[in-house]
């Protein structure tokens, strides 16, 4: 193998087993930044920084033994994935300031945190309530032009990109192992989706699987590349207290939703308001926190060129449909729906659902819904 690039070393320091982001960012510190030099610098200068002994030179020092960089090459190019640097501009911003950032990313889509980020996060066991609330907090804050975060895990990190993905708008989903490995299994369609539409990332190398020290280490990231953090259930010993407890350190903003006092998947939020957390009952709580100059609001998703005035952007086939009976101001219950549509009770019920999540359509008093002013 001939001389070995910059990127190149960032790959293998990145990949190397017994050497956590604490030592990476103190030996590139050390060595001028350059990860060219700790790979190759010897084991007494190495052992001469703060946190590296033996075992790190050690491995530094064989870093062949522990890691194939043609064969990590090989399968990122065959799996599309990028290597995005602390230097790139691809680099979310946010999260170079944090104390232990990761030295890489891996990256699979196209997306370049260009807007301000928002993470939602949550149970896996969670609620109805739970479920509608992160996907309408999603799909919100995506409207408006934020980026929203999550980990792809079940329950509220589900629903949260859901939502974002549901008006058109961006959306990264940080793993608690390599990019290649997709868990939930059954996520791997809102996978593909996220690849899209947004970004899929990973401070771990192809094939590292997940486990209790990885999803921590993620919870990090998802906090520390966001403005805020909004945790949507969870229980006081829940995953989402992790990532809450990280963006209290890393200064980030931190909200949590209320829910049912007898319910166990709110007694994390509720503990969390109770030290200090702000309660979040809409995106307007969110926004007046945020306070952003004008200059600095992301922009929100544009509506598609040729659709009617007020007409909501990124709407299905039947959405259209339905939202265009409630032209010049109609006032409808769903038996009236259905007969100017012809749509079945039940797919009619999930399309005016959807319609409410994207605020598109507001439900009265009486049963019957309108268009939002």
């Amino acid at each position: 193998m001939g001389e070995i690039s910059e990127r190149q070393a960032f790959l293998i320091l990145n990949a190397l087993p017994n050497i956590g982001p604490i030592a990476l960012n103190r030996l590139l510190a050390e060595l001028g930044g350059d990860p060219r030099l700790v790979i190759t610098a010897g084991r007494r200068r190495l052992e001469a920084v703060k946190g590296v002994g033996p075992v790190i030179s050690a491995t530094l020092g064989d870093w062949k033994q522990h890691f194939d960089l043609a064969r990590e090459e090989t399968r990122m190019a065959q799996s599309q994935v990028d290597f995005i640097i602390g230097s790139d501009e691809a680099y979310p911003k946010l999260l170079r300031e944090i104390s232990d950032p990761p030295i890489a990313l891996y990256r699979k889509g196209r997306y370049d945190f260009s807007q301000p980020c928002i993470a939602i996060v949550g149970s896996r066991r969670t609620t109805l309530y739970g479920m509608a609330t992160a996907k309408k907090i999603g799909a919100e804050l995506a409207r408006l032009g934020f980026c929203v975060v999550s980990g792809l895990a079940r329950g509220i990190d589900t629903a949260a990109h859901e939502g974002a993905l549901s008006v058109g708008g961006k959306t990264a989903a940080v793993l608690g192992n390599g990019l290649d490995i997709v868990y939930p299994p059954e996520n791997l369609s809102l996978y593909r989706q996220i690849e899209e539409q947004g970004a899929v990332l990973s401070e771990f190398p192809l094939g590292r699987r997940a486990d209790r020290q990885s999803f921590a280490m993620r919870n990090r990231i998802v906090a520390g590349m966001c403005e805020a953090t909004v945790v949507i259930e969870s229980d006081v010993d829940g995953g989402a207290m992790i990532t809450a407890r990280f963006a209290g350190e890393q200064g980030r903003l931190l909200f949590a939703v209320p829910g049912r006092i007898d319910q166990p998947s709110s007694a994390g939020c509720h503990q969390l308001i109770r030290d200090g957390a702000t309660l979040l009952t809409s995106v307007d709580d969110l926004l007046s926190e945020l306070n952003y100059l004008d200059g600095l609001r992301p922009a929100p998703i544009s509506e598609k060129p040729g659709t009617p005035e007020g007409t909501p952007a990124n709407l299905t086939v039947d959405e259209a449909r339905v939202f265009a009976c409630f032209a010049g101001g109609a006032q409808l219950t769903p038996a009236a729906l259905a007969e100017l549509t012809g749509l079945a009770a039940a797919p009619l019920s999930a399309v005016l659902m959807m319609l409410e999540l994207k605020r598109a359509i507001a439900k009265r008093a009486d049963g019957s819904f309108e268009a939002r002013s």
